[in-house]
């Protein structure tokens, strides 16, 4: 059976609110609820931790349950404005959410570093994991993972442009990932979207284009059908949950299944809490989605196994050496 790896971007309540100072925490007191249904499947979800979700006993005490005993995996996940050390680089950062790649290099590596020493002090165990916060990579920060012994990363969603998303308003917005492969490679430090002799594993989301953007993406570009495309089907396809989304992601499981070497399914803590995020607003959505989940998960299943991100890594490692020109 093919690797199933759940990542959770395990973080405060309904950052796309963007309230000013640190957010709630509240969404620590629903994970345990989908920890028993991954449980239930025998899945094990990483946890890709941010900074104050690093510090909510709630979550701190169940993930330390899981990891002891090989339930669940913790990892990585930096908000840039939330981690210290604290240097703005706009005039409200809890406003713009700015990326961490548009901090200095050596605000950057110091980042990564105490945000690591949190997480293993609080955790008990050597981090491995990764995913950027708000998806935004690049070559420094690659970089930075190396050097602070990280051995995978999960921040690529191919074929999405995030370049429009902006973080600081003098920035250039997100990465664009349109051009990046689909399948795990080790990273090229010095080009992030070609594969090259490194210890970092990137393992990409499971994003697909849509059959519009296969075979007819002008429909996206032209002002006068752009409303109908985005009706009939949006650009990328995520293995991910969102109200009414269900049937397509079953499609994208069933069409997946057989080619791709694993699935790799995402969803954010808070969206275990009605109002925690704006995709399940009240607890009629959360029940649909608990509901939604165990139907995927059942799906899933039948072809697939739960796997963390480190161990699908070392997995990785072992059935595809690295080979070094002599």
């Amino acid at each position: 059976m093919k690797p199933f790896l759940i990542t959770i971007d395990t973080e405060g309540d309904n950052l796309w609110g963007r309230g000013a100072g640190a957010p709630s925490t509240r969404n620590a007191e629903f994970i345990p609820r989908f920890q028993d249904l991954c449980d239930e499947f025998d899945f094990k979800p990483t946890y890709l931790t941010n900074w104050e979700m690093a510090q909510a006993q709630p979550f701190v005490s169940l993930a330390r349950a899981a990891i002891a005993d090989g339930r669940a995996e913790v990892g990585c996940h930096i908000h840039a404005w939330d981690s210290p050390p604290h240097v703005a680089v706009t005039d409200d950062d809890h406003r713009y959410h700015p990326y961490l790649i548009e901090y200095p290099d050596q605000v950057l590596m110091e980042k990564v570093r105490i945000h690591t020493t949190l997480l293993e002090d609080t955790f008990g165990c050597k981090m491995v994991s990764h995913r950027a916060g708000r998806w935004a990579m690049d070559e420094r920060y690659a970089r930075a993972l190396i050097a602070h012994g990280y051995t995978v990363d999960c921040s690529v969603t191919p074929g999405v442009d995030w370049r429009a998303q902006p973080g600081s308003p003098a920035g250039k917005g997100g990465t664009d990932y349109r051009h990046f492969p689909q399948t795990p490679y080790y990273v090229d430090p010095d080009n992030l979207a070609r594969p090259g002799i490194s210890t970092l594993l990137e393992v990409p989301m499971t994003t697909r284009a849509s059959w519009i953007s296969r075979s007819v993406p002008q429909m996206y570009q032209l002002p006068v059908v752009r409303s109908l495309a985005y009706r009939l089907a949006e650009p990328v396809h995520w293995l991910r949950l969102k109200r009414g989304n269900l049937n397509q992601v079953l499609q994208l499981i069933e069409r997946e299944a057989g080619p791709a070497p694993y699935l790799e399914f995402m969803i954010h803590s808070s969206e275990f809490m009605p109002g925690g995020s704006p995709y399940f607003p009240a607890e009629n959505d959360i029940e649909q989605l608990f509901a939604d989940m165990r139907q995927m998960f059942s799906a899933i299943a039948r072809t697939h196994r739960g796997m963390t991100m480190g161990d699908f890594a070392e997995q990785w490692r072992h059935s595809h050496p690295q080979k070094v020109a002599a």
